[in-house]
């Protein structure tokens, strides 16, 4: 089963330093928890164990500081280095299951949902929340497979329990809808990452969405 009794977020932020362009990553994760942001995911598909670990070691004094939960992406070796709050994986990654047996059986896990067959196995037993990826489909993430939309996340909000993390092309027009539509919590990257006010950006989306 999974451990993490309650998900208490409401606003994810997904981030790396190639989707904050030429401004520096931590600046912009701070500004971002500042506005709202509840929990950050480093997300760095492309970068080396080593440099991964940089920018994860980077980032976490910010999230320490503030006492925010920080997610690796994929990445047992970093996340594990860092003694980070959880870890995030796909439908293709190493397996929540595996997980269990190894250092992160007390650790946050998050497992993406590509297909809905998929809350039927025994890995979305045990993770602690499930993120629907994506809602729309996005340029950041172009690996996907399924396109969820509204209904499909309300389809998949009707089969399970477990948290729901929506992400994908999520912004301040369409936040509440997908709250609405069944999400607990939704993750953003572009809206917070490319936006010219991170601060402002986080705060709207949070005050869309609690309101």
């Amino acid at each position: 089963m999974s451990l993490i009794k309650s998900f208490p977020y409401q606003l994810y932020l997904v981030i790396s330093e190639e989707d904050c362009k030429e401004r520096n990553f931590s600046d912009v994760a701070e500004q971002a928890i500042l506005g709202g942001v509840d929990i950050i995911q480093l997300r760095e598909k492309n970068a080396s164990d080593l440099d991964f670990l940089d920018k994860a070691i980077c980032l976490k004094e910010i999230t320490d500081k503030y006492k925010i939960p920080l997610i690796i992406n994929d990445n047992i070796f970093v996340a594990e280095k860092i003694n980070a709050f959880g870890i995030h994986v796909g439908n293709n990654d190493i397996q929540p299951s595996v997980l269990r047996k190894t250092s992160f059986q007390n650790k946050m896990i998050g497992y993406s949902i590509e297909y809905l067959s998929q809350l039927e196995n025994n890995e979305t037993i045990l993770s602690d929340y499930l993120g629907v990826s994506p809602v729309f489909k996005t340029q950041t993430k172009t690996d996907t497979v399924t396109e969820w939309g509204l209904e499909g996340l309300k389809k998949i909000r009707e089969l399970t329990e477990k948290p729901l993390v929506a992400i994908g092309n999520i912004h301040f027009k369409n936040a509440k809808a997908v709250i609405e539509a069944g999400a607990d919590c939704i993750a953003v990257v572009s809206e917070i990452c490319s936006a010219e006010n991170p601060q402002k950006a986080a705060f709207n989306l949070k005050n869309e969405i609690i309101k």
